[in-house]
This record gives C-alpha cells, sequence and structure tokens, in this order.
C-alpha cells in the first residue's frame, strides 16, 4: 500500500530553476520604466501651467495698467514694470514673452478714451530635460498665450 500525501506529489516553484527568484527585480524594472515617464510628464505639465498663469497674470495685469495710466508714456512704464514683476514671480523667460497691445475700435492711437485694450502675452516654455543642441530645445517648446481686455475710462485725458 502506498501512503497517500500531497506535498510528497506536487512539485513546488522552488523545484523549478526556471521560476526562481526574479519577481522582486521584474517589479523594480517595470516600476522604473511606468514611473520614470510619469514623472516627466507630471514635471512638464506643471511648467506649462505655471508659465500659463503667468502669461495670463500678465496679460491681465497689463491691462489693468495701462488703462489707468495718465497718458501713452505712463502706459509704457506701468506696462514694462508688470511684466518685470511677472517674469519675476513667476519664473518666466524675459527674452521670450511678447506682448502686444491693440485698441478696438482700431484706427486710432492706443490707449484712448473709451477704446477697449487688447493686451496678449506669448511665451514659450521648453521642456524639462531637452538639450540644447541641433535645436532640439526649439523643437521640444510648448507655446503659451493669454488674452485680457480692459475698457478705458471714457474721461482718460492721456492722448
Amino acid at each position: 500500500m502506498r501512503p497517500w500525501s500531497r506535498s510528497t506529489e506536487r512539485t513546488t516553484a522552488a523545484d523549478d530553476p526556471d521560476d526562481r527568484g526574479s519577481a522582486a527585480l521584474e517589479f523594480i524594472v517595470v516600476g522604473l520604466l511606468l514611473l520614470v515617464p510619469l514623472v516627466y510628464v507630471v514635471v512638464s505639465l506643471g511648467l506649462i501651467q505655471g508659465q500659463a498663469l503667468g502669461a495670463e497674470a500678465g496679460a491681465r495685469h497689463v491691462a489693468r495698467a495701462v488703462a489707468g495710466a495718465s497718458d501713452a508714456a505712463d502706459a509704457d512704464r506701468r506696462a514694462e514694470a508688470v511684466i518685470a514683476s511677472i517674469t519675476e514671480e513667476y519664473g518666466l523667460d524675459p527674452d521670450r514673452i511678447d506682448l502686444s497691445l491693440a485698441c478696438a475700435p482700431a484706427g486710432a492711437a492706443c490707449p484712448r478714451a473709451g477704446a477697449t485694450l487688447l493686451v496678449r502675452v506669448r511665451s514659450t516654455v521648453s521642456l524639462p530635460l531637452v538639450p540644447p543642441v541641433f535645436g532640439l530645445d526649439r523643437i521640444a517648446a510648448v507655446p503659451v498665450e493669454a488674452t485680457a481686455a480692459e475698457r478705458v475710462s471714457r474721461f482718460w485725458e492721456g492722448g
């Protein structure tokens, strides 16, 4: 008579040399392969969001500052001061900022009494860890743009 025992009839994974001890290594390798791109995307989106907030704040504050200026020279000084403050606070690159002002209806000097002042701020965000070789930093840049409108008082006397 043969004694019956499950443990003696089954082979365990430890007995098979092909299935030994690689689960931890596989977990670490797969974890790194999935985690590194995820962290890169999170950091990149954070940079883009920060620059977009800076562009939006710059457009809004420039519109308000210029609309409240006493004359055209004061409007220029105020716009430059606001842009300098925004670039410092949000970490924008001053060389990459493009500021444009326009009035609606078009045709006369800007700003003027009763006009709607339209301000547009453009910038580009360079993605992290992209080297500046072969123009890769220019290719891997995301444009950011914000616009704002502000009504100039009809009693404005600067023009």
